[in-house]
């Protein structure tokens, strides 16, 4: 902090956002287009497609997958973990057990592409498992005593215009079931209505799925195509932003799409904003902390650290919004001091409160040798599956736990470094030639199946500023506190124990079973679908933000993204994500623009 100077003069604009991903992006489009001047400061590089996803480099897998060059640089900014409260929390140096984005485009640059909605049963959650099995059950016998459960306080139908919108800004491929009512295809028979249907055909069905599919089919479940943001086909969006069709290469998660098909910020929503005079984007900004007034009851503005420049500056706004990855949102509200820090011991303030993650368990089936799967062949989004395990198909009451899990293919393309990395041989050494015609055999003939489910918050699960560990700034880093719970291990072996009834219809000679097990181990990949912290509610006792994302201490303060879960959900987040962003941007325009204030009463 000392090595920067802050003499330079404060830059001004009606809106400063904080984050260059989905987020960030969407609330800029939004506001400019109500006439606000707009300011997005990213802390890292600037990124476009025509030079990130120029090809050949831009499906090198030792550059994008191993070498990580979208990822954040851990040396100078990074999270300390801990599994519990008394043990001493540690640096995060390697990236593992998830993935943060740095650079314009954010998380939405190196994302694989699934792009879900919501269970709407999981939007109000304590309300369903109340009236499901009776508010004295959940008390004393369904709900453990350590367990947060609690509503996002908003319905799937206030935000299915927003789905709708979302789906058709990122160019979304699938296949719907049920539009306005009316069943018109053969999407997923559980999801709920939709008024139109997906922009663009679902994607090809790749072997591995069509296998998944049958296997699902013969044991009564009831198999759907993964919605992806990847495009099928040519598409022009509604912001006249252009993408190309999917051509199966294998490279979206860790890589920038060189055919432009993959959804992300940088090709679907920054190229109609650049020319716009109001827009202003900031890169190698790191935001510092949130300014205050005086009487601290607004936002005056942020302090960042201009990268470029060796100095720290300031920005003026009558409106700030924190867009940034979940985690970070957290961070600046620790740094800035606004609102109440969590205590687990007491149980008293909401800030860092309701952390949250997803369980997921991948395991592997075994085909006949006479079957190619070609697991080169991949998107991001590709593949089938099946909801018949989600929360609301399951008794809790009956199984003993709260939650569910979809199970799934995703043939995203795996690549020769990763395949030999993750490689167990059946039999001989794992070295040397037994390594290398075990790999061979196994590689055409298997595919994966991931448990992908719901991770429920809990007491002793939270984010605060560790006491020890600094960054490059001279700031605490944020300290996770976490574990797996018997709750979520309970449902993942419940779920991943319906897998060889699917690898047995399809005559798989083999299956290898992969099941959650704590404690929480950060060496290796889970998902990057990190929540909470900064929930939504409809009180400021339980919440830190409103049902807009309204910060409930600075009304002029908004703070977007998945740091608003009260708990992780099923799916892949980003649908959800993009959603409330747009939810949010559509409250301020229509009424917080007129008359600045709170939007919601405690």
């Amino acid at each position: 902090m000392n090595n920067f100077d802050s003499s330079s003069a404060p830059l001004k604009a009606d809106a400063v956002i904080v984050g260059g991903g989905w987020v960030g992006s969407i609330m800029a489009k939004e506001l400019t287009e109500a006439g606000l001047s707009v300011i997005v400061l990213e802390r890292g590089p600037q990124r476009k497609t025509a030079l990130e996803g120029a090809y050949p480099a831009s499906i090198d897998e030792l550059r994008g997958n191993i070498r990580k060059y979208l990822f954040q640089d851990l040396s100078k900014s990074t999270f300390t973990i801990r599994n519990d409260l008394y043990k001493q929390a540690l640096p995060y140096r390697r990236a593992g057990a998830f993935l943060l984005g740095t650079g314009v485009g954010g998380a939405g640059l190196h994302w694989a592409g699934c792009h879900f909605r919501v269970i709407p049963e999981e939007l109000y959650l304590e309300t369903y498992l109340n009236e499901r099995y009776g508010k004295a059950t959940c008390r004393n016998s369904l709900i453990p005593q350590d367990m947060l459960v609690q509503d996002f306080n908003i319905s799937y139908p206030e935000l299915e215009p927003f789905f709708n919108k979302a789906e058709k800004i990122f160019g979304t491929s699938g296949e719907a079931y049920k539009v306005n009512g009316k069943i018109i295809g053969k999407g997923n028979i559980f999801a709920p209505d939709r008024s139109e249907d997906f922009p663009l055909p679902a994607l090809q069905e790749t072997y591995s799925g069509t296998l998944f599919r049958e296997g699902s089919e013969k044991a009564g479940l009831h198999p759907y195509t993964i919605p992806a943001a990847n495009a099928s086909q040519a598409y022009k969006n509604p912001y006249n932003c252009e993408m190309g069709a999917c051509n199966f290469c294998g490279y979206c998660s860790g890589f920038d799409c060189y055919v432009y098909a993959k959804a992300t910020p940088n090709v679907n929503i920054l190229p109609a904003l650049y020319p716009n005079p109001l827009f202003r984007l900031i890169d190698m900004a790191h935001v510092l902390h949130i300014d205050k007034s005086k009487d601290k009851k607004r936002a005056t503005g942020v302090t960042f650290a201009d990268l470029k420049t060796g100095k720290t500056r300031k920005v003026k706004a009558d409106l700030v919004i924190l867009g940034a990855f979940s985690l970070n949102n957290v961070h600046l509200l620790h740094l800035s001091k606004i609102g109440q820090a969590y205590n687990p011991k007491t149980g008293e303030g909401m800030v860092g409160k309701h952390f949250n993650y997803q369980t997921i368990s991948t395991s592997h089936i075994f085909m006949d040798k006479s079957q190619q799967i070609n697991p080169f062949v991949g998107a991001g989004g590709s593949g089938v599956a099946i909801d018949d395990f989600t929360l609301q198909n399951l008794d809790a009451e009956k199984l003993g736990f709260i939650g569910g899990s979809a199970l799934w293919v995703n043939q995203s393309g795996l690549k020769p470094i990763r395949a030999a990395l993750s490689h167990n041989p059946e039999q001989g050494r794992n070295w040397g030639a037994d390594f290398k015609k075990s790999l061979q055999d196994q590689y055409q003939h298997s595919f994966a199946i991931d448990s992908h489910g719901n991770s429920l918050a809990y007491r002793n699960n939270y984010l605060d500023l560790d006491p020890t560990w600094k960054n490059a700034y001279g700031q605490p880093l944020l300290r996770i506190s976490f574990d797996w719970n018997q709750n979520d291990i309970k449902m993942n072996h419940y779920i991943t124990d319906q897998i060889p009834e699917i690898a047995q219809n399809i005559h798989a000679r083999k299956w290898n079973l992969n099941k959650l097990s704590g404690p929480f181990n950060v060496s290796d990949y889970k998902t990057t679908h990190l929540g909470g912290g900064a929930i939504m509610g409809d009180n400021p006792q339980t919440s830190v933000v409103n049902r807009y994302l309204q910060s409930w201490e600075l009304p002029n303060l908004f703070v977007i993204g998945a740091s608003a879960f009260p708990h992780g959900i099923t799916y892949n987040p980003t649908g959800l994500v993009a959603a409330l962003a747009y939810w949010s941007a559509a409250k301020i325009k229509e009424t917080y623009l007129k008359s600045p204030g709170p939007l919601c009463r405690d």
